[in-house]
């Protein structure tokens, strides 16, 4: 009885402390905008040890040093057999209170999850047998794959320009990627979503490519899943859902966990009495180190402004673009941060990794992806190796 009201009371401070702070939104967003600080000292201070060349956010975001600084001090205190749940339960409610905050929702809308696939797991589940799901043509596949492997689904698979005008009255979900992993395309949602609302169909979108870089209001879609080890710069692990309200009966609690309940430490044993309202009812058990690191990960987010991280993100996109157009690599066009090259040489991959530049090859594409922690010296020195 001692460690559940000790930890109840962190719980419940925690909770309190996410609170005030989504009712603070507006006041902070305001503050962070008029402070933020240059993305030249936010790369000394936050990544002084980075070598130039890493363009793989990607494939996976680094973190910065005060989320490194953050699990340190976790993980000595677990090997010194202090392990401190207050802390890790104040992390877990201020990285739920700064996704909220960075998508524009309500903090009762987030859910907490581990992986997209589970989420969009979660969503597949609860669809009546035969209902159409429309996804685009080469989409990731723990979006995609949840709704074939669960069988019994109309998957509808289409080219992702075509999305939107392939939503029918028989269609009952899209789910969507906001941005391609596979060559950074950025999907129209808003033709998308008002597709769907003519016809009466959910949207799901996946975010884990566009949350931290493009601006995105969760609350226009049904569904929201990002997992933030990309673009928010968080360890693997630390994974959200929003669930819109209209859309939180849609969905069924059979995967809830103790977690999930109201009060948590009091739902350990047994059926859950009561389920905590709003979307905090399909919360998964979340991985404490994960999300000691997102909540020090997501803070840097708030504090830059996502809109300034576009800015920052697709000026260096756009350079790197223009050069390799300029080499004859037929770079994908478009607005994103995310940078595929379609047409290169054989030879290109290993000048490339001679170099010291972190890249990806992609469903054939190289892929590059800069973010905050880039300066243009480093996509100077990729073009370089190609030339």
């Amino acid at each position: 009885m001692e460690a559940r009201t000790e930890t109840q009371t962190a719980t419940e401070t925690a909770a309190a402390a996410a609170a005030a702070a989504a009712a603070g939104t507006a006041a902070a967003a305001t503050a962070g905008t008029a402070q933020a600080p240059s993305f030249a000292a936010v790369q000394a201070a936050e990544y002084p040890d980075v070598p130039a060349g890493y363009l793989n956010t990607a494939a996976l975001g680094l973190a910065p040093a005060r989320t490194v600084a953050a699990l340190r001090q976790a993980l000595d205190a677990m090997a010194a057999g202090r392990p401190d749940v207050d802390t890790y339960e104040e992390a877990v409610a201020a990285s739920r209170a700064s996704y909220a905050r960075i998508t524009g929702v309500p903090v009762e809308r987030v859910a907490l999850a581990s992986t997209v696939a589970e989420s969009v797991g979660l969503i597949a589940a609860a669809l009546p047998r035969g209902a159409e799901v429309v996804v685009p043509e080469g989409d990731f596949s723990s979006l995609v794959h949840p709704f074939a492997g669960r069988g019994g689904l109309d998957l509808r698979i289409v080219p992702l320009d075509r999305v939107a005008e392939a939503v029918r009255g028989r269609t009952a979900l899209v789910a969507v990627s906001a941005a391609q992993s596979a060559d950074g395309r950025v999907a129209d949602l808003a033709a998308i979503r008002e597709a769907a609302a003519a016809h009466g169909a959910r949207v799901l979108v996946d975010a884990t490519q566009a949350v931290g870089w493009l601006p995105l209001r969760a609350g226009d879609y049904d569904y929201v899943v990002c997992h933030a080890y990309k673009w928010l710069l968080s360890p693997h692990g630390a994974c959200f859902l929003t669930v819109r309200e209209e859309a939180e009966g849609t969905l069924a609690t059979g995967f809830a966990g103790w977690y999930a309940g109201e009060d948590p430490w009091r739902s350990c044993y047994g059926p859950i009495e009561r389920l905590a309202p709003g979307a905090r009812r399909f919360d998964a058990r979340p991985a404490y180190l994960p999300f000691v690191g997102a909540a020090a990960s997501l803070s840097l987010i708030e504090e830059l402004t996502v809109e300034a991280v576009r800015a920052h993100d697709l000026a260096l996109a756009d350079r790197l673009r223009t050069g390799l157009a300029s080499l004859g690599y037929a770079p994908v066009p478009g607005p994103s941060a995310i940078v595929c090259a379609t047409a290169y040489p054989s030879s290109a991959p290993d000048r490339l990794t001679r170099a010291g530049i972190g890249f990806s090859l992609r469903a054939g594409s190289l892929r590059f992806s800069p973010h905050l922690h880039n300066s243009p010296a480093d996509v100077d020195r990729a073009l370089n190796a190609l030339a």
